[in-house]
């Protein structure tokens, strides 16, 4: 349970972040995919509030660093940042990343991986990996475990549960387990424990382009996210490193650009989630899933935040099976293990 068990979907993350000073002052806190307007740019403003000891930003665009980070300096032109430009889709501008963010910091308290795509039209990374599972998987999968020895560094001074790692999901894993026997998404035949629900979208969201269903393919990552968050709590055990996985809440940022199309029927659909009013009420769950001190201990499978709070998510999300399945598949993909 939380702490804050009256947080709800209108919470702000920067009201999160002000209930819990001690847990961001002088912390060395990393964030993928910021962006203004965004949930990670979000979630970064408010931890900017209180005093961390190193901002670490990350994306794929310079322009997007350079505007958060002046966003940063007006709230408090005193907190330390550093920003990298990493495509996640690509393995080797991850670990070129890597060993940038290594070249500036021993330790890394909090780590956020927020970076996403949904994408309508099919696409691969350099490596011939979708690019969705390239990118908001693979990636996250590769930095997080190339910064390991630094989130180590920082849980070994810490209360244990202390330093975490938080992987942005999605309601949307609630449509897809993770498709093992055809995770580039080409038409494979899979058994019925990996078919998905996807339906249940508008066609309009789901066309398929070459026999590519985009939004299949986003759900399918989301389940990734959590299977990742799962596996992590399991070789991260007896650390003091833990981690979670949350659903942020239906917020119309720069993830659904792919859908500019079809905007209309998407924003009808959308709306019955009851969209959040902002992005500080969209950061406000990684935030919570981030330091709240209620989370140090991790409870079974009860790694998975949605408005604030823990909830149940699907169990072929947190099956300890497919967790482990997906690890090995995610070290063939990255040809490293870990």
């Amino acid at each position: 349970m939380a702490t804050h068990t009256e947080y709800g979907s209108d919470t702000k993350a920067t009201t999160v972040a002000d209930a819990f000073p001690n847990q961001i002052k002088d912390r060395v806190v990393l964030v993928t995919g910021v962006s203004r307007g965004g949930i990670g740019g979000g979630a970064v403003l408010a931890f900017a509030r209180q005093s961390p000891s190193l901002l670490i930003l990350v994306s794929r665009t310079q322009s997007k660093l350079d505007e958060v980070t002046a966003d940063i300096k007006a709230i408090d032109p005193a907190v330390p940042v550093k920003s990298v430009v990493v495509d996640l889709a690509s393995q080797a501008s991850v670990r070129k990343g890597a060993e940038e963010i290594k070249s500036f910091t021993s330790r890394i308290d909090l780590f956020i991986n927020n970076a996403g795509m949904n994408v309508r039209k099919r696409a691969y990374s350099p490596e011939g990996i979708e690019s969705q599972l390239a990118t908001n998987h693979i990636g996250p999968f590769l930095l997080t475990n190339l910064l390991r020895d630094q989130l180590l560094a920082a849980a070994k001074d810490s209360a244990p549960g202390a330093t975490r790692i938080v992987n942005v999901s999605s309601t949307g894993h609630r449509s897809s387990p993770f498709r093992f026997h055809d995770y580039n998404n080409e038409g494979w035949p899979i058994p019925a424990d990996e078919a998905g629900n996807a339906y249940l979208f508008p066609d309009a969201m789901k066309q398929p382009f070459d026999g590519y269903c985009g939004l299949l393919a986003y759900c399918h990552t989301k389940t990734a996210n959590v299977l990742f968050s799962a596996e992590l709590n399991k070789r991260f055990a007896g650390t003091g490193v833990v981690s979670y996985a949350l659903h942020p809440g239906t917020i119309f940022t720069e993830v659904l650009r792919d859908m500019s199309d079809i905007m209309d029927e998407a924003s009808k659909f959308l709306e019955q989630f009851k969209p959040k009013a902002g992005i500080d009420e969209g950061a406000s769950t990684t935030v919570v899933a981030a330091v709240d001190p209620a989370l140090n201990e991790v409870k079974g499978s009860s790694i998975f935040l949605e408005d604030c709070q823990l909830v149940d998510a699907e169990p072929y999300a947190v099956d300890p099976e497919k967790a482990e399945k997906l690890w090995k598949l995610s070290e063939e993909l990255v040809k490293q293990e870990f």
